[in-house]
């Protein structure tokens, strides 16, 4: 737990802000959906009828943040970094601009392969080894989601015919530094999976007051004698694509 940021500081406004960086966008809609995924966002940017309504700018680059019509409602949607600091930044900026309701999802490595394997994931709750939300909320072990947001997520899977499994989640900033150790402590506390976002997603939408949704679907395996990448570097993108859909459905539930 990071114990640097114990005196934890709510002040609403800090010394420079996300609407100094990103104005408010006229008709920006009420949904937006993020990944991680570069190859999806491109091909859903592709299809007929999306636009380019906003655009987020860093050193990495400018990521164009779409609008789609999904069941006649008009959802955002854009490619989020990996990494905690970066995917923030970019929900902060997204918030700013206009964005009511937030679902992400995204790939993560298993560390309970009987409870996860074959499953979305749910999370419901995140051990905290990353740094981003200790500027957001105040310092404790874990992050949580509150269950009526839970609920609607879990309820829209069900509908949708995906398994899911609902659990605490492992969020953590050394993706080289799983450690056997880390793991197997990791474990003990009740982890089904590892990621490298949630606990910040979770954080900063909690901050603002923007209801927030994510949902995992398990890549590589680290329940095993050995690691085992799986689909780690040759994701399958027909399965992706399924859950780009998946997460307009769960836009639309909450």
């Amino acid at each position: 737990m990071n114990t640097v940021f114990k005196d934890f500081d709510n002040a609403k406004e800090a010394f420079f802000n996300p609407r100094d960086c990103q104005k408010r966008v006229d008709g920006f809609p009420e949904i937006c959906v993020s990944t991680f995924s570069e190859s999806v966002i491109e091909k859903f940017a592709e299809m007929e009828g999306v636009e380019v309504i906003a655009s987020l700018y860093s050193a990495n680059g400018i990521i164009p943040v779409y609008k789609i019509k999904y069941c006649g409602k008009e959802i955002a949607f854009f490619l989020s970094r990996v990494g905690a600091p970066a995917c923030v930044c970019g929900l902060e900026e997204i918030i700013a601009m206009g964005a009511q309701k937030i679902i992400l999802f995204g790939s993560c490595g298993i560390l309970d392969k009987e409870a996860a394997d074959g499953r979305i994931i749910v999370p419901v709750a995140a051990v905290r080894d990353e740094g981003t939300s200790y500027h957001y909320l105040p310092s404790s072990e874990e992050v949580k989601v509150g269950e009526a947001m839970i609920d609607k997520i879990c309820g829209c899977l069900k509908k949708c015919g995906y398994p899911y499994v609902k659990g605490k989640v492992w969020t953590t900033d050394g993706i080289y530094r799983e450690t056997r150790k880390a793991i197997d402590d990791r474990k003990a506390q009740g982890c089904i999976a590892v990621e490298m976002e949630f606990a910040a997603a979770a954080a900063v939408t909690e901050f603002r007051s923007i209801p927030f949704v994510q949902f995992l679907y398990g890549e590589d395996n680290l329940d095993s004698a050995e690691w085992e990448p799986r689909g780690l570097f040759c994701p399958d993108l027909s399965r992706t694509e399924k859950y780009m859909v998946l997460a307009f459905e769960c836009g639309l539930a909450i």
